[in-house]
Formats: structure tokens, sequence, C-alpha cells
């Protein structure tokens, strides 16, 4: 497996591998730039198909990472984690201990956090091994009163702001009253964004590969359930993306109908060229490392100190940021995705 050859190798600063024979661990980490401050980002744990999957993902996130405390302008670089591994049948706390061990070698340079297939228990199971990790403590909830570690709440409020941002940009919409919103996955992130989204007054269509999470959104929100090979081609305002990532690509396309793009997935385009397909067709997409840095945000917050007001008040600046990505893209005749990279590479210095 090459790494400096790999396409996905952007300049990457350093690139880990463990593996613990004790634990069963086989992980990465990614750290892509660290001119800003520490690396920081999610651990992810998915059973990938082989190891050059996960080292391609682990490359594309840690990047995205860069780019997403960028935009929304923290003192942070961007890096990424992967174990490779079934989260329902594999996770332990010996699992996560030794990735602690594996976060700790770096001396402070990557700081872990939660992600698909990881949470706040395995957080705090790695935090017994190293103060190099976020999402491990509870927190001040928006509302008052106190919330666990958990930055999905956060992601899902800055979706949201974006979200609302872009109907106001494509649809010339004020409010969300009535307006279609197709979410694939309703996870912690999807599902809280599908509450916001309903108590907006817009109308929700769902899909998950688990049952279970469609039947809640269609029992407590009024959501319409949708098979997940049918999410794309809905005739709705919204197609908003909160699953794995790579889910737009040229078949996708075919299907795909709504004119806004806004969901909370990491690295939704499986292709750069897939910008402009969208461009062309004049469907506004919203940068998901612009979109999604809520969760960035929030685990921020706790390693440089802040109140709930503040994250709550610096996760609705996605909002101006988005509305500044749109102007520019349609001032200069260009992708949305160039201007974010172009904002970013900006405030990279």
């Amino acid at each position: 497996m090459s790494v400096f050859t790999h396409p996905e190798f952007d300049d990457h600063e350093q690139v880990a591998f463990c593996h613990d024979r004790a634990s069963g661990l086989k992980a990465i980490i990614a750290i892509h730039n660290s001119r800003l401050g520490p690396a920081l980002g999610g651990l992810r744990m998915y059973p990938y198909a082989s190891d050059d999957d996960a080292l391609r993902d682990v490359l594309r996130l840690s990047r995205g990472m860069t780019y997403k405390s960028a935009l929304a302008e923290l003192p942070l670089g961007g890096g990424k984690a992967v174990i490779i591994g079934d989260p329902h049948a594999e996770r332990s706390d010996a699992l996560m201990h030794a990735m602690g061990d594996f976060v700790d070698s770096l001396g402070g340079r990557y700081i872990t956090a939660p992600d698909s297939g990881t949470g706040v228990a395995e957080m705090q199971a790695i935090a017994q091994r190293t103060r190099h990790v976020a999402g491990a403590t509870p927190r001040e909830a928006f509302d008052g009163g106190t919330r666990s570690g958990d930055p999905s709440p956060s992601t899902a409020y800055g979706v949201f702001i974006g979200l609302r941002e872009a109907v106001r940009h494509r649809l010339g919409r004020g409010d969300l009253a009535g307006v279609r919103v197709a979410i694939q996955g309703v996870g912690h992130v999807g599902y809280s964004l599908a509450q916001q989204l309903r108590q907006a007054g817009a109308q929700l269509w769902v899909s998950d590969v688990h049952d279970a999470s469609v039947q809640r959104a269609v029992a407590e929100l009024d959501a319409n359930a949708v098979r997940p090979q049918d999410i794309y081609g809905l005739d709705v305002d919204v197609f908003a993306p909160c699953a794995m990532g790579a889910i737009l690509n040229r078949d996708s396309l075919e299907a795909l109908r709504a004119p806004v793009i806004a969901g909370a997935a990491n690295n939704q385009l499986a292709t750069p060229d897939i910008a402009e397909a969208l461009r062309a067709r004049g469907c506004l997409y919203a940068p998901d490392y612009a979109i999604n840095a809520g969760g960035i945000i929030d685990v921020g917050y706790e390693r440089i100190g802040g109140s709930a007001a503040q994250v709550r008040s610096h996760v609705e600046r996605i909002g101006p940021t988005l509305r500044q990505i749109f102007q520019r893209a349609d001032a200069d005749g260009c992708t949305t995705t160039a201007v974010a990279d172009r904002l970013a590479r900006e405030r990279l210095g």
C-alpha cells in the first residue's frame, strides 16, 4: 500500500498506522495540516472492505477537516482517524484503550473526537489513556442544563442553519414552512436535523438502513418513510444526505431532482467533477465541510473553553459563511466547492 502516490494524498504531514495484536486494533491516523493548530478530527469505526478503502477514507476526511476548521475560523488543524472493524460487533474497551495509546503516541499533534461508529462511551474509554480527546465530558446545553459530550446536536444545528441559508439563496424562501426535505440517514445528526426542520414547518421524507430509525421519525415527526434506493428521485426541494459519503455520483445524479443539496454527511461528492455537474444542472450544493462544521466547533470549544452561548453563536456563523460561498460562486460562475476551497486556503494564509 503506497501513501505518497495515493490519489487522495494531499501533502499530508503525517500518516500513522497501528496494529495492536492483543485487542485486534487496526487503525490509521492521518494529519493533513497543523498550520492553525493541533489536528482535531473524529474517530470513525467502519468495516472497510479493504485496507486501501480505509486509507482512502482517512486521507479524504482529514483534508476535509483542515478546510472545515479553516472555514469555521477555529485555531485547529485537520486530522482524522479510522478503525477497521464493525462497531456493532467488534467494539470493546480494550480496543478503545489501545486506540487511546495510539493517539497518545503522537504527543498531542492529533486530538480525537466522536464520529460514525463511535460516541461518548468510546471517547471516555480513550480518555483513560490520553488527554488528547474531545467529546468525553458533559457540556452545557444550548437551552440550559447539561448534556453529554456528544457534539451531534451542534452538527445538526449548523446543518439546519446552512440548509435554511441554501433555501433562501436558491429558492428565495425566507422560511422553511412547507419546504419539502428528503433526509438520507436519521441517526444522531439526521434525526436532530429532522426535529428542527419539522419544528420550522418543513415536510419530511426519510430513509435509513436501520428501519427502526425510520419508524421513529414516522411516529414522532410525521415523516414519510422511503426505501433507501428511492430517496434520490423524490420530487422535493432539498436533499439532505446525513449518512455515509460519496453518495453523489453519476448514478445518483441521474435520479436526483432536488434543486438544493444540504446535509451533514462528509465527503458527499464521489469525485470532484460532480460539483461541476451539479452546477450545470442549476443545483445548489452546500459544501459538506462548510455546512457540517457545528460538531468541530463544539468540540473545539471543549478544548479552548467557552460557554454554550458562545458555541451557539459560533455555529450560527455557518450561515454567513455559506452565503459568502454562494454569492462568490454566482459572481465567478464556478462551483461552490471551488469557492469554499479558495476561502479555506485564504483563511489558512
